[in-house]
């Protein structure tokens, strides 16, 4: 990597702290923070969010035909979701400390706090629980895989890639052959001393959320 490319990545973590940061200021304007890890609502605010809440039987009358016929196809893919969540759990733990590697916590990446919201109705939590879940184990998988990666093959693509993981940034170049019989060591060992990273500043664990007294 070269000195120009290491700044830019230095930019891109430093812009994620401000992000950061930006997000905890929000959280004080919509009048909830998190106390060691449980979420707490201002004085007055649960009770707002219950007047807004839509009932069950409400939701279904307002809902499409096309939200009718096309539920079964979008909540089929529990199935293929939990065998890869189940699967992908089952080759970190053999592989991993096989190869001496840090396991990826499945608790960073899989959420289910947003069903607590006092504005949800029953559906609509519902559904949070499936998209937190759907979408947490595709977060989840991605990082057992960067990982996976960056031990076997920490090579960029020739061509662009949408959206890469957080560690391509640093892989070898494309062509750079005496890089990588040189430096492929080096890339393991950085991974097997990594230091697990903690979830992000907003993540919070399936806590049922309190109204602040």
């Amino acid at each position: 990597m070269t000195q120009r490319m290491q700044d830019l990545a230095d930019q891109i973590v430093k812009l994620q702290s401000e992000l950061d940061r930006e997000i905890a200021l929000r959280r004080k304007v919509l009048g909830w923070r998190l106390n060691k890890r449980m979420i707490e609502f201002e004085h007055g605010i649960t009770l707002e969010h219950r007047r807004l809440r839509e009932s069950a039987t409400r939701f279904l009358l307002k809902s499409s035909i096309l939200a009718y016929l096309s539920a079964p196809v979008i909540y089929s893919m529990i199935i293929p979701f939990a065998l890869i969540d189940g699967w992908a759990s089952f080759y970190q733990a053999i592989c991993f400390r096989l190869y001496g590697l840090p396991r990826v916590r499945r608790s960073n990446y899989i959420m289910f706090d947003r069903r607590h919201l006092a504005y949800l109705n029953w559906i609509e939590a519902l559904n949070c629980v499936y998209c937190g879940y759907a979408n947490g184990v595709i977060a989840y998988v991605r990082e057992i895989g960067s990982r996976t990666e960056q031990y076997w093959c920490p090579i960029k693509h020739a061509l662009r890639i949408s959206d890469p993981h957080r560690r391509y940034y640093e892989f070898l170049e494309y062509g750079d052959a005496e890089g990588y019989r040189s430096r492929l060591d080096t890339f393991r060992e950085r991974l097997r001393q990594e230091v697990p990273t903690s979830s992000s500043p907003w993540d919070v664990e399936t806590l049922k959320p309190e109204t602040k007294p």
